[in-house]
């Protein structure tokens, strides 16, 4: 199987690229802008053809949520416009569409974990944007949408990063504890969609919108005093409201998501948040 992943520079793509010495028997393409432009029809066209594609894991995205309120365009662009590009070929060439979005299509007003069907109400313009995504990817036959959260690994900048750089730094910190979510190990992500691809492989795709993130709930507050914990580090985490801590994009305060479509119709197993980050911490430190 010939795999095209876009934005493989990315958090997500990188460990893709990290896993992907465990299936020799599928033709990896990592690209990012620089080797393929995705808000290029005609581009998108020719890699296409010229490789053969069968299956595109779409990582790419325009993630900086508060530049994106000033920016639109681009953020329109990259997480929608593109996606209708990738969508339409996906469709001509007869291949799967595995495409990445995100809690933020949520205004976060909910108080139990958002399930696939729940009503979308985004906030934001990075939301606007991933939602319409969402929707230009389902257009194509073989589509699957995966909504996650609160993305980290040892790759790139991410919160799990920060904050260690910060811990050494400082003896105080302020972080938002009215901010209920799930952070989400990206290889923990990548091994779940190359469960799917798999699947996929048997002729059993299952197609629509699915959510994955780690399992348990935390605040931003919790999960910054774990990593403190887990670190060895003796920085103390204060706990402030989101008032006090202004974005020029709103934020959902819960984006709890409900993994049961995803583990009961691709049977995957999901890790515990605090066990993940563990793991993470390992890579990152070389414990």
């Amino acid at each position: 199987m010939n795999i095209l992943v876009t934005g493989a520079n990315g958090q997500l793509g990188n460990e893709l690229r990290k896993l992907s010495s465990n299936f020799p028997d599928y033709r990896f393409f990592f690209t990012d802008v620089a080797d393929l432009d995705i808000t290029n029809a005609d581009a998108v066209n020719v890699f296409f053809e010229t490789n053969g594609i069968q299956t595109v894991i779409n990582c790419a995205a325009y993630t900086a949520v508060d530049k994106a309120e000033s920016d639109e365009a681009s953020a329109i662009l990259i997480n929608a416009t593109a996606v209708g590009y990738l969508a339409k070929t996906c469709n001509k060439s007869d291949a799967t569409l595995i495409h990445i979005s995100t809690d933020y299509v949520y205004d976060g007003h909910a108080c139990k974990p958002y399930s696939e069907d729940d009503p979308t109400a985004h906030a934001s313009v990075y939301g606007r944007s991933k939602l319409a995504g969402e929707e230009a990817a389902l257009t194509t036959h073989k589509s699957v949408v995966i909504r996650t959260s609160w993305l980290y690994s040892s790759f790139g900048n991410n919160f799990v990063k920060t904050m260690l750089r910060l811990g050494k730094e400082r003896e105080t910190l302020n972080v938002v504890y009215d901010q209920a979510g799930t952070p989400t190990y990206a290889a923990d992500l990548a091994q779940a969609i190359m469960e799917i691809i798999k699947t996929a492989e048997k002729n059993d795709l299952k197609t629509g919108i699915f959510h994955y993130s780690d399992e348990g709930i935390c605040s931003w507050y919790d999960f910054a005093h774990e990593i403190m914990q887990q670190a060895g580090l003796k920085c103390v985490i204060m706990p402030i409201e989101t008032k006090d801590y202004p974005a020029p994009a709103p934020r959902p305060h819960y984006s709890v998501l409900n993994k049961a479509r995803i583990k009961a119709e691709y049977g995957i197993e999901i890790p515990h948040w605090r066990d993940s980050l563990k793991k993470c911490l390992m890579e990152i430190l070389k414990i």
